[in-house]
């Protein structure tokens, strides 16, 4: 069931989405060649205490995960596409990192993600992230009154296979609101005119996840939350919160 949400309601998921973008920023600055994974979440953590916030990630245990997820963010390197844990790893020069973080304030949630490179990143890395922030503009685009959920899903796919990479199947975004995870599901990859109608009050998680060697497999690692892809090519991953209004898409978990 998608719960329509007031403008009230979209205002102070506004002040959560604000949150997110402050805890993606400050997990950025702290990567660095020599830096551990789990400095990074803690400096995300810090950005949520201060705000008072709670995470919605720490703890969370759905059934086919084999723990509860120990930290903050989600930090996926390289060949991670999403759900990395943040453990002993310490990146290196030209590593692709992605950071998918959530925070719950007033018991309202906020979800994001970013890709960036650490020191002198690669070219096709680079163009890598381009092209996932362009899908996930894309689908933002196409998050207006009136459309359908096949529209964000078409947007996000054209960009992704017209560029020539994969998109990990089964894969997508989400509603969000009270909870980080509602409906409807909202896909990278799908026809237009489809699905479910998108009306004001509608909040969505858009999140384009893109493999460089163009295939859609993927596997979970041996620690059971992370998704590596099977052909062992880097992947990036690009995500914001996003209300759909009577006045177009407004982003949530921008700064």
């Amino acid at each position: 069931m998608v719960e329509l949400k007031s403008d009230a309601s979209i205002e102070a998921m506004r002040e959560a989405g604000r949150t997110v973008a402050r805890a993606l920023a400050a997990a950025r600055e702290a990567a660095a060649p020599g830096v551990g994974l789990r400095e990074l979440d803690r400096a995300a953590r810090r950005v949520l205490a201060e705000a008072g916030a709670e995470s919605p990630f720490l703890g969370y245990h759905p059934g086919w995960a084999p723990t509860p997820f120990p930290a903050v963010v989600c930090t996926s390197v390289n060949d991670a596409i999403v759900h990395g844990v943040p453990g002993g790893y310490r990146l290196r020069d030209g590593d692709l990192v992605s950071v998918d973080c959530g925070a719950v304030l007033d018991g309202w949630a906020g979800d994001a993600a970013v890709s960036f490179t650490v020191g002198r990143g690669r070219p096709e890395d680079e163009r890598l992230i381009r092209t996932a922030e362009e899908a996930l503009a894309a689908g933002m685009a196409a998050a207006v009154v009136g459309n359908r959920v096949g529209d964000i899903a078409h947007a996000v796919g054209q960009v992704c296979r017209r560029a020539g990479y994969g998109i990990p199947a089964g894969m997508g975004g989400h509603g969000v609101g009270r909870r980080m995870h509602e409906d409807p599901a909202v896909p990278n990859e799908g026809r237009a005119g489809r699905g479910m109608p998108l009306r004001h009050g509608m909040v969505l998680a858009i999140e384009p996840m893109l493999i460089a060697g163009g295939g859609d497999g993927c596997r979970t690692a041996g620690d059971g939350w992370t998704v590596r892809t099977a052909d062992g090519t880097r992947a990036a991953h690009a995500e914001h919160t996003v209300a759909v209004t009577a006045s177009g898409p407004r982003i949530l978990t921008a700064l």
